[in-house]
């Protein structure tokens, strides 16, 4: 039989980041929660939890937070059928959900479906930001229950939904282009031009060189973490970057920017994917997002 007071504290201490506020959720002492979690691993004969400010779960204990999830999914609805199963007095638990999505698309148009999950629902969620081509790795390594990525290919064991694609423009300030493409963009002048980079994964802006101009070029690159750093970035005549139409249309309609090659977009497909064994208690979240980026992406194929 499994321990589930055992498998709820680390899952809890993993949740909340240190063996104290995990105490404090569950309503024990830390020395309780830190005994739970030690008699599990000398069980398992695995390490689940690297202590540290915060906590963090090793690849074992990943997995059993996810099955957390799930028997957390599972129980809220045998409860929303059956709440004479909840004693008197019992403190209301939470399932918090992990997905993963692009830094982009939680800016452009993620955001709107998960509020509407989380409005409809009890549940928390958990978004992990990372780039498009590698947040399906979350899903291999059983750190998320879903995630959107540019894969279309299924994960093992998950399924894959097309959600569309989110559409690039190449962009910059009317003084940035006059600056630097005067005599148009061309390899040589592209490679003087500053670039505008998320951060060491983003291949968004070398992709698009190399669809436009037929090779490959490296340049000078300001580095910005952030979608909205981005747009404002180009607005400044900082640098030249690939922002997301949601956010650059009302700015390339005003003249505040312009297209560095005038019609050259880029599209991005993008895909849902959903670990199998929480497709049906996530079906909600899934129409959400489905439904949301059917309004917001551009349609493919």
């Amino acid at each position: 039989m499994l321990d589930y007071p055992s498998l709820y504290a680390v899952a809890t201490v993993v949740e909340t980041g240190s063996f104290e506020r995990a105490a404090n959720v569950l309503c024990v002492t830390p020395s309780a929660v830190s005994q739970r979690v030690k008699q599990l691993e000398d069980r398992l004969g695995a390490v689940l939890i690297v202590r540290g400010n915060p906590c963090v779960a090793t690849e074992q204990g990943e997995w059993l937070c996810r099955h957390m999830e799930r028997v957390g999914m599972l129980e809220s609805e045998l409860l929303a059928e059956l709440p004479a199963l909840i004693a008197p007095g019992t403190p209301r638990q939470r399932v918090t959900l992990h997905v993963a999505t692009n830094a982009d698309s939680l800016g452009t148009w993620f955001l709107e479906a998960v509020s509407n999950f989380a409005k409809a629902t009890n549940h928390l969620l958990h978004v992990t930001v990372d780039d498009q081509d590698h947040t399906a790795d979350w899903l291999r390594r059983g750190r998320v229950l879903a995630a959107v990525t540019a894969l279309e290919k299924p994960v093992q064991g998950c399924r894959s939904i097309s959600l569309g694609a989110i559409r690039y423009h190449a962009t910059a300030s009317p003084d940035f282009v006059a600056r630097y493409f005067c005599d148009g963009v061309t390899p040589q002048t592209i490679a003087d031009a500053p670039a505008l980079t998320f951060n060491q994964k983003d291949r968004l802006q070398s992709q698009w060189i190399r669809t436009v101009l037929g090779t490959d070029v490296s340049g000078p690159t300001h580095w910005l973490p952030s979608t909205q750093s981005f747009v404002d970035a180009s607005l400044s005549g900082m640098g030249w970057g690939m922002n997301p139409h949601q956010l650059v249309r009302e700015h390339l309609q005003a003249g505040r920017l312009v297209e560095i090659i005038p019609g050259a977009s880029f599209d991005v497909p993008l895909y849902w994917q959903v670990n199998r064994l929480a497709a049906d208690p996530l079906a909600l979240l899934t129409r959400q997002v489905v439904a949301t980026a059917g309004r917001e992406l551009i349609r493919v194929g």
